[in-house]
């Protein structure tokens, strides 16, 4: 099944390469530009898109409003926002995530790293940019801390190194690499985790594995 996504973006040559790297991937298909933040809602509701890509600083309303209009708290039938930006600023990715944001990426991040962030929200799943993971997931837990899961749901020797990695900020790939384990392999570990700890996605089993010390023990 094919993902629909809506790019926004106030520069047209970014949303152009944005929809470059997308659309050169089989399952994915970009159905609308815009180049502000009004456009962008107004294209979000009309249009439905699996995942949207929103910047931050855009005219009329800025990616974080944009974000909180399409996903933030009391929203009906919420949209999964991506906020992709150049700006690698602690406020700006609070405010994205509280905002309802399900993945934070670097503009210079990559077209993979892109791409698996509109792959695992278009899952239910969150990504954020190796780059600001670390750093600022220590502050994260602060904001959305996880309760650690029941002791007598002890995560194995495995899944423990999986954790770790995902703290660090590592895609699938990157910990299926890591650990000699195959993608698939990863994300059965990544089920797992969340189901023992009763986390809902990557960013909240990172937050729980730095609240825990368990990344800081790696």
């Amino acid at each position: 099944m094919t993902i629909s996504v809506l790019i926004a973006d106030d520069q047209a040559m970014v949303r152009g390469g944005l929809r470059l790297i997308l659309e050169d991937q089989p399952d994915i298909t970009v159905v609308g530009e815009a180049a502000d933040g009004v456009d962008a809602i107004e294209q979000a509701r009309r249009l439905r898109p699996d995942v949207c890509l929103v910047d931050i600083r855009m005219p009329r309303v800025d990616g974080i409003e944009v974000t909180r209009a399409l996903a933030g708290p009391g929203v009906a039938n919420p949209l999964r926002v991506i906020v992709v930006t150049t700006f690698d600023l602690d406020e700006y990715v609070y405010g994205a995530l509280r905002g309802g944001a399900v993945g934070f990426i670097l503009k210079d991040a990559g077209p993979a790293l892109l791409v698996e962030a509109v792959r695992a929200a278009n899952n239910g799943d969150a990504l954020v940019s190796p780059s600001v993971t670390v750093r600022l997931l220590r502050q994260l837990t602060a904001v959305r801390a996880p309760a650690p899961g029941p002791a007598g749901h002890r995560l194995s020797d495995r899944e423990l190194e999986v954790v770790r990695e995902i703290a660090r900020g590592r895609t699938n790939q990157e910990v299926g690499a890591e650990l000699f384990i195959s993608v698939s392999t990863v994300k059965s570990h990544v089920a797992t985790i969340q189901t023992k700890l009763g986390l809902r996605n990557r960013v909240e089993i990172a937050a729980w594995a730095w609240e825990n010390r368990v990344a800081e023990g790696s």
